[in-house]
């Protein structure tokens, strides 16, 4: 497949829906998410028909995370993530379970809003969208240990603020 516009057809096709979702949780607007995530596939384009992009994954989410930044750089707002965000359900769960469910995913995200950004970020990253700590620390140019060390942290934080608000 040598045309680079089929190759990044399908680099598009398999992150659009982690990178949107990153920005999502990060800016708490669905026309703002779009936008960013626009921008970034945009940008990783751009770089794309000029350079050879080794990780398309770590590429994306480092250009998704500056643009986020840039965004609250520029609108001086303090970053949340949306308690509104919801997760598709199984309609076969009854409706007890739902209410649980979307109980405990409340107190969760309220409990995520109050954690430091790039705690936000390695707990996003890690378990929404299953990446791997090597390949989180080369998205945040990190060591692995240091990355690894930072979701530890990320997580005692999320349990303090779990134990807070029960």
């Amino acid at each position: 497949m040598a045309n680079p516009r089929k190759k990044f057809s399908k680099i598009y096709d398999q992150y659009i829906e982690k990178i949107y979702r990153f920005i999502f949780l990060k800016v708490n607007s669905q026309e703002i998410a779009q936008d960013l995530c626009s921008e970034t596939f945009l940008r990783g384009w751009e770089s794309f028909k000029q350079n050879k992009i080794e990780n398309p994954q770590a590429f994306l989410y480092r250009i998704a995370r500056n643009l986020v930044t840039d965004f609250y750089r520029e609108k001086g707002k303090a970053r949340i993530i949306s308690a509104e965000y919801t997760q598709i359900i199984d309609p076969r769960q009854d409706l007890e379970e739902k209410t649980l469910l979307n109980s405990d995913l409340d107190t969760v995200k309220t409990a995520l809003t109050n954690l430091k950004d790039e705690y936000q970020t390695v707990i996003i990253w890690h378990y929404l969208d299953d990446l791997p700590l090597p390949e989180i620390a080369k998205i945040l140019d990190k060591s692995e240990k240091t990355t690894r060390v930072m979701l530890h942290r990320a997580l005692k934080s999320l349990k303090n603020e779990l134990k807070k608000n029960p």
